[in-house]
C-alpha cells in the first residue's frame, strides 16, 4: 500500500472557490421562501469565482475567526484568519489543504483541525510566500493530517 501524500497548499476541492449550492445539478436550484425572498445573503452561482474574505472559519470543535485574505494559487493556496479575541487578536495562516468544505450560503469555511491545533501552529508571518515559513507551516499541518476512514491513498 502506498502512503497518502498530503499537499497542504492544494485545495482539496477547487470548486470550493467557485460558488455553488449544496446540490448543484442543473435541475436543482435553491429553495425559495413562499414570498420569494430570504433572510441571508445570496450564494454565488456555480462556477462564479468567490472571494472568501469575510467568511467565518469553523474548526472541528468551534469557531476560530474570520478570513482576512485568501489565495487560490495552484498548489499555493492559503487562508489568513483573524482570530479576534480567541487567541489575543493573533492572525493564523491555514493552508488550503486544511479546508474540509465551504458553505457559501452561510459564508462559513470548515477546516479539519481543532482549535488547539490551530492555536499551536507556527506564528503568522506577514510574508506567506517566504519559502522557509511555508515549509514550517506545511510540515506542521502535514504532520497532523489524518486521511478520512476508508480513503484511498494517493501519490502526488
Amino acid at each position: 500500500m502506498q502512503p497518502s501524500i498530503f499537499n497542504p497548499w492544494a485545495w482539496r476541492d477547487p470548486s470550493a472557490l467557485a460558488g455553488g449550492y449544496t446540490q448543484t445539478t442543473p435541475s436543482v436550484t435553491p429553495p425559495e421562501d413562499q414570498d420569494g425572498g430570504h433572510d441571508g445573503p445570496d450564494a454565488p452561482g456555480p462556477g462564479t469565482p468567490v472571494d472568501l474574505a469575510g467568511y467565518q472559519v469553523q474548526a472541528s470543535d468551534g469557531r476560530i475567526g474570520t478570513i482576512d485574505e485568501a489565495s487560490n494559487e495552484a498548489d499555493a493556496g492559503y487562508l489568513v484568519v483573524d482570530t479576534g479575541p480567541w487567541i489575543f487578536g493573533r492572525k493564523v495562516l491555514l493552508p488550503a489543504g486544511t479546508v474540509e468544505r465551504v458553505d457559501h450560503q452561510e459564508r462559513v469555511v470548515h477546516v479539519d483541525r481543532t482549535k488547539d491545533q490551530i492555536k499551536d501552529a507556527p506564528p503568522f508571518d506577514a510574508d506567506p510566500a517566504d519559502p522557509e515559513y511555508r515549509e514550517r507551516i506545511g510540515s506542521y499541518y502535514a504532520d497532523g493530517h489524518l486521511p478520512p476512514p476508508g480513503a484511498v491513498p494517493r501519490v502526488m
